[in-house]
């Protein structure tokens, strides 16, 4: 310790003129005494031990010794286990009433290398290797004494979203009802029996990925191990193979329906499936579909030179004027009007944007001009964003007189303007608008009627943003590809190795997250033959990302998805 550090600004010693170092007071000398003797202690303390035991014959034994506490060696994480809750219900579909065993409960998935034999695992105890508690919740139809139902695994998305929308909204037994287009009044919330389950066709299992919902993680590298397009696709994967020994329903027809970015998971787990745990899959059922990220509206301009998003975001954008009565000329029916710019987006507007800087000064001012009529956005505006518009710039302009932002999910919906200076839309108005309903009616229908998640916390969503890995392995590379994510050509290797397996894509013409002409433009130019392009079938519904959030095109939604599943089950469904 240095002593000499130059004046004392308490006043506690002197200093010496004429020398360059400080004279402690007596009372720092004590101290500094102390500590002296403080240190001498601690550096000798370790050789006590030893002294004392040399000085200790072999013969003597200690005079005393008193009793130690035995110190318990640490004992490793606890590892996930399986769990199970059952219960029963009713529901009535169609005037029929149909009685369901339903079981909430949990399955352990693993990494893709992960062995299975005990004398194999790890000797480390404080670095157990990472696995995932998935949670699910199960309904059987009781007392079916026929064929084989038909079994379907239904997801959202994200990633970092749990099942709740899917579970509480569309086909679940019971069902919350929010305002169509508008924010809904806060609790207490309606639940009702839902007539749109559809139990009526098919079992049902919603499934929440790892660390949503009531899924946890666990072991080293946890987040590395499951956060990612790959990793998820393998957990799911497991869980879903893991399920069908579980319950014995491996002869079962067997569907996936995901939602949002549970297409994108429905791609890579349908070519797991089908190419490495050899199960056959009957159809895959797409709502509000991304498969190639290339072609999102959020944030194109961060990818200068492909222009695809902005042509393929067009016709949501008239769409969404339409319902908002923004746009300059009139059109009762929505129909005609999105082939008229369907056909823009793809012929005129596609050469604007492909000449760049090359684009003549009139040419650029009639595109604009055209943009102004299918947009209802304001000339200048569409010119100084240089004929390029994202998602949130439209959400946020095309009602900015009123100080009104316009919703994403579901650009029907609309709410007020944050910031009346933001470029882009700051919030989405129908996240605002029915999520609460949705998470209080579940976090009370979970533990009340299903008997799972006391004195545990539902995570409705999580924040990933920083640790999912969106880079993919595609079928036949040897690696990861540096670029954004796309998962079109999983898709298409699960349809040829499968050539039976049917496709289903239903998508809103009033969402922006995943634009509806998007998911056709990614449906035509899937690498498969033309006689393979008859396995997919198209719904459209007016209504947005949540198809089912408007109750009209929810009808319609299990018409069709019911339809989907009978006609490719194979068997009579009972």
């Amino acid at each position: 310790m240095d002593w000499c550090c130059g004046p004392d600004v308490d006043g506690a010693g002197t200093l010496d003129e004429g020398k360059s170092h400080f004279i402690p007071s007596t009372e720092e000398r004590l101290i500094r005494t102390v500590i002296m003797w403080i240190v001498a202690l601690t550096i000798a303390a370790p050789a006590l031990p030893l002294i004392l035991v040399h000085a200790q014959t072999k013969d003597e034994t200690p005079a005393s010794k008193p009793d130690a506490a035995k110190v318990e060696p640490a004992k490793p994480p606890e590892q996930f286990k399986p769990e199970q809750q059952a219960s029963k219900g009713s529901v009535t579909v169609g005037g029929t009433l149909i009685n369901y065993d339903a079981y909430a409960g949990t399955l352990v998935v693993h990494t893709k290398d992960w062995d299975d034999v005990p004398q194999n695992a790890d000797k480390d105890e404080k670095n157990q290797p990472p696995e995932a508690s998935m949670f699910y919740v199960a309904y059987f139809k009781s007392d079916n004494k026929g064929a084989p139902r038909p079994l379907t695994f239904l997801y959202n998305g994200g990633p970092g979203s749990a099942s709740v929308w899917l579970h509480m909204g569309a086909f679940g037994p019971k069902r919350v009802v929010t305002a169509d287009d508008s924010h809904t009044p806060a609790a207490p919330y309606s639940v009702v029996n839902n007539d749109y389950s559809l139990l009526d066709v098919s079992d049902l299992v919603f499934i929440d990925a790892p660390g949503t919902g009531f899924s946890r993680l666990s072991g080293k590298d946890r987040e590395k191990a499951f956060y990612g397009v790959d990793p998820d696709g393998q957990a799911f994967a497991d869980f879903i193979v893991q399920f069908l020994s579980k319950y014995g329903r491996w002869n079962s027809p067997k569907y996936l329906f995901g939602e949002s970015y549970g297409t994108a998971r429905s791609a890579v787990l349908s070519n797991i499936l089908e190419t490495d745990r050899e199960v056959d899959l009957n159809g895959v059922i797409l709502l509000s579909q991304i498969l190639n990220f290339n072609f999102s509206a959020d944030g194109p301009e961060f990818n200068p030179g492909v222009d695809l998003p902005y042509q393929l975001a067009l016709p949501t954008y008239a769409a969404t004027a339409w319902y908002h009565h923004k746009l300059p000329d009139a059109h009762r029916e929505l129909a005609p009007l999105l082939a008229e710019v369907e056909h823009f987006a793809m012929a005129d507007y596609a050469q604007a944007l492909a000449a760049g800087s090359a684009l003549p000064p009139e040419q650029r001012h009639a595109i604009a001009a055209k943009l102004h009529q299918y947009t209802g956005l304001p000339v200048e505006y569409i010119e100084k964003a240089d004929l390029r518009i994202s998602g949130g710039e439209f959400e946020k302009t095309l009602q900015d007189e009123s100080d009104t932002t316009t919703g994403r999910l579901d650009t029907r919906f609309s709410g007020p303007t944050f910031d009346p200076l933001s470029k882009e839309a700051d919030y989405d108005p129908q996240s605002a608008a029915i999520d609460s309903a949705y998470v209080s009616v579940f976090n009370d229908y979970v533990r009340k009627d299903l008997k799972f998640g006391e004195n545990r916390v539902f995570k409705q969503e999580i924040d990933v943003s920083k640790s999912w890995n969106f880079l993919h392995q595609p079928p036949g590379s040897p690696f990861p590809l540096p670029e954004a994510t796309n998962v079109m050509i999983d898709l298409a290797i699960a349809m040829k190795y499968n050539p039976e397996l049917k496709v289903m894509l239903n998508a809103g013409y009033f969402d922006l997250a995943t634009p509806f002409y998007e998911g056709i433009y990614e449906m035509r130019h899937l690498p498969i033959p033309t006689k393979l392009q008859n396995n997919i079938e198209f719904q459209f519904y007016e209504s947005g990302h949540m198809v089912y959030a408007h109750e009209a095109a929810l009808k319609a939604l299990h018409d069709n998805v019911a339809a989907f599943i009978v006609k490719t089950g194979n068997s009579k469904t009972k």
